[in-house]
């Protein structure tokens, strides 16, 4: 007799299974979120979830909520797409179907999930996003210690719960429809925040969610605002919503430039993240931003600890103005919930990942990643050196040069086990003064995949991601961006060794 209580991992669609049947496919259970490939008309990949199984993962969360003693009421949240709505009151029901009480907060950003958590004094939340992932694309953020999400313990039970079919049915389950969450959360972030220097901001959203978020906010700071691709299309007609990625960056580039504007900010597709061109329109990497403002927020809060992960510049650790500061830096391992954490466990001022999450700390922000208070602090920022721009106070910086993160395509089932093999091919090298891009490697560091150095004090760095089906590749070189272009061509030569391993979505 067929278990209807365990979801399958492979059902076809168009069939009687897979409109009665939970279908999940565990690889979906990343390290800190879920994601999945969910589909949309027209695509001829298979599925990897469907709303059966968005079910089962409802009452295994609601289920697992229990075990912990938690309260049981969350916070839900969808972005925008085209199914998000239909996917998010499907988890709903697995969560009331657990005994727990839903407060649905509509269309939100991450970040304004969060804030309801705060807001409505709730301990749990479920936020129906798959960020920047392209259509077709689902997956949930989790958490249920504010500002606190999900890390690799909670995913390996929640995941164990969910797939061999434990989740307990409880009574007592509801639902609350909240109102007025948009309109408090963005109060919040600008915090009566009112820019006195006369600033002109371009604004990119990639059409994703921030759209229905950014503009307004960044007005009610004061500043002129230039929307760009501020309508909400789910198709996501001339880019994806990444910050990271650079043809987002380049339109957003043209559009500073063009507008003379003094700075331009990129949001991704849940709002969580905040990308930056300065006013020349040459694009600042998340880990410089980082920099500039813990130089700036040092000065403020004398004694300062900041969180940064490794996928980030070595200047945080040499920084002349963070030294005077007092500032005390700690590298820990990529990923937001680990800077989140991590930050919170040391009581930082701030946490911050080269993708773009800023995790501003109380008194400047709630501890959670929102690119909108990443935006209020660089706003604030050239507010605090009326005498400089944005291009100016990245000058000001200690040169280095940096790559784009480069993310070469690898099947979630085997990247990290090809990263172990690559780990143990940089160790080799290493013990045996391999020379790479012309130099021996002085140091290895395998807290996070790969990071190796060379005497100089450029490096770079091979994991793999923790929410897509890639490896990341990242390069610094204190030398030049030829420099650069020579490690990320050792890199290359060096994946071409795995079969696995294929092409990359962008090049140094």
């Amino acid at each position: 007799m067929t278990d209807t209580h365990r979801p399958s991992a492979d059902l076809k669609p168009n069939s009687w299974d897979f409109e009665t049947r939970a279908l999940v496919k565990p690889t979906g259970f990343r390290e800190y979120d879920a994601r999945w490939w969910f589909g949309h008309p027209g695509s001829d990949k298979a599925p990897e979830l469907n709303l059966y199984g968005v079910q089962a993962l409802g009452l295994g969360l609601g289920t697992l909520i229990h075990e912990l003693g938690i309260t049981p009421r969350i916070v839900t949240g969808h972005d925008f797409r085209s199914y998000s709505l239909s996917v998010k009151q499907a988890l709903e029901v697995g969560l009331m179907q657990a005994g727990v009480t839903v407060h649905d907060i509509g269309l939100a950003l991450s970040p304004m999930a969060y804030f309801a958590q705060f807001d409505l004094d709730i301990p749990a939340v479920a936020m129906v996003t798959a960020s920047h992932n392209s259509n077709g694309w689902t997956g949930v953020k989790m958490g249920v210690e504010r500002p606190l999400t999900f890390g690799p313990e909670e995913m390996g039970r929640l995941k164990t719960i969910v797939l061999e079919g434990l989740g307990k049915p409880r009574a007592g389950g509801g639902y609350v429809r909240e109102e007025g969450l948009r309109e408090r959360y963005i109060a919040d972030l600008v915090g009566g925040f009112k820019a006195r220097r006369k600033l002109k901001v371009v604004a990119a959203c990639g059409n994703g969610t921030a759209g229905a978020f950014a503009p307004q906010a960044l007005e009610a700071m004061g500043v002129e605002v230039i929307a760009l691709d501020c309508e909400l299309d789910h198709t996501f007609p001339r880019y994806n919503p990444n910050p990271e990625d650079m043809k987002m960056l380049h339109v957003l580039a043209d559009a500073v430039r063009e507008h003379k504007a003094d700075v331009g900010l990129a949001f991704d597709g849940d709002g969580d993240r905040c990308g930056v061109v300065d006013n020349e329109g040459d694009e600042i990497f998340a880990d410089k931003v980082g920099l500039m403002l813990a130089r700036d927020l040092s000065a403020q809060y004398k004694d300062a600890t900041f969180v940064v992960d490794v996928k980030s510049t070595g200047l945080y650790a040499t920084d002349p103005v963070l030294k005077a500061n007092g500032a005390k830096t700690d590298y820990f391992k990529t990923g937001h919930s680990y800077i989140k954490r991590r930050s919170h466990q040391l009581g930082a001022l701030a946490g911050f990942e080269k993708s773009g999450h800023f995790f501003l700390q109380p008194p400047v922000g709630k501890g959670y990643d929102c690119g909108l208070t990443a935006a209020r602090c660089v706003i604030a920022m050239l507010d605090n050196n009326p005498a400089s721009s944005m291009a100016d106070l990245k000058r000001a910086l200690p040169v280095s040069y940096g790559s784009p993160t480069m993310s070469p395509a690898c099947t979630d089932e085997v990247k990290y086990g090809v990263v172990d093999r690559i780990i143990a091919s940089f160790e080799d090298k290493k013990a045996k003064g391999t020379k790479v891009a012309g130099r021996e490697i002085v140091d290895v560091n395998t807290v996070n995949g790969v990071r190796f150095t060379f005497a100089d004090g450029a490096w770079g760095l091979i994991r793999a991601s923790s929410n897509t089906p890639n490896l990341v590749v990242v390069v610094e070189s204190l030398a030049s961006k030829e420099d650069v272009s020579a490690i990320f061509a050792a890199i290359k030569a060096e994946l071409a060794n795995y079969s696995e391993v294929g092409a990359f979505d962008q090049e140094v």
